[in-house]
């Protein structure tokens, strides 16, 4: 399977103020609110948001984002890596040898489950996918375009995260979770089954 984010978080929707004021309230000190400080800031929610939605398979700012896949993983029905989906844009097989043909929307529908959204057929069955050919899945997932839609436990573990990154530059490259935002993520976390079918194997 390869995933491909489409489009990203626009600058204005990212809570820069709101993690100058959490590294203000932890040092005491003002931060700066210049362009290149500014800048700095956003670079580390970016970061901490990619490694909250990582963790959770939870879109936070919503946004565009391309499934490609060898097969369907089953053809009653195919779930999405990401949640929650807003809609599915296009779905598109691409039969190996140059002709990709779009199915309409009456050969499936959307399930948009805040856990677990699944492509189902309209039919019995998803549409066949030539062996030598591929499936993609064009959709636009993200709990909203503004930092307020975003739940608050989410949130909040990303200005952490964020914090961070800030305070300890080398806290970025590192694996482990800080405990106080893994406890804010748990009950987003879930097993994901991202691939097509294992005989097709993945890309």
């Amino acid at each position: 399977m390869m995933l491909r984010e489409e489009t990203a978080p626009p600058a204005g929707a990212l809570p820069v103020g709101a993690l100058r004021d959490h590294l203000r309230l932890g040092s005491g000190f003002e931060i700066a609110a210049d362009a290149a400080e500014d800048a700095a800031l956003a670079g580390f929610l970016r970061a901490a948001i990619a490694t909250v939605e990582a963790r959770t398979g939870k879109v936070l700012l919503t946004r565009r984002f391309r499934m490609q896949l060898d097969d369907w993983r089953d053809r009653l029905g195919q779930p999405l890596p990401l949640a929650p989906v807003i809609a599915v844009e296009k779905i598109e097989i691409d039969d190996g040898a140059g002709i990709v043909t779009e199915l309409g929307p009456e050969a499936w529908r959307l399930v948009p489950d805040g856990q677990r959204p699944v492509i189902l057929p309209a039919g019995v069955i998803l549409p066949h996918v030539p062996r030598l050919g591929s499936v993609a899945v064009t959709f636009t997932a993200g709990f909203g375009a503004d930092w307020a839609d975003v739940p608050a436990d989410l949130a909040q573990a990303v200005i952490m995260l964020a914090a961070g990154y800030y305070e300890d530059r080398s806290f970025e490259g590192s694996k482990a979770m800080p405990f106080g935002v893994a406890a804010l993520i748990e009950r987003w976390r879930q097993v994901r089954v991202l691939a097509g079918r294992g005989g097709r194997g993945m890309r």
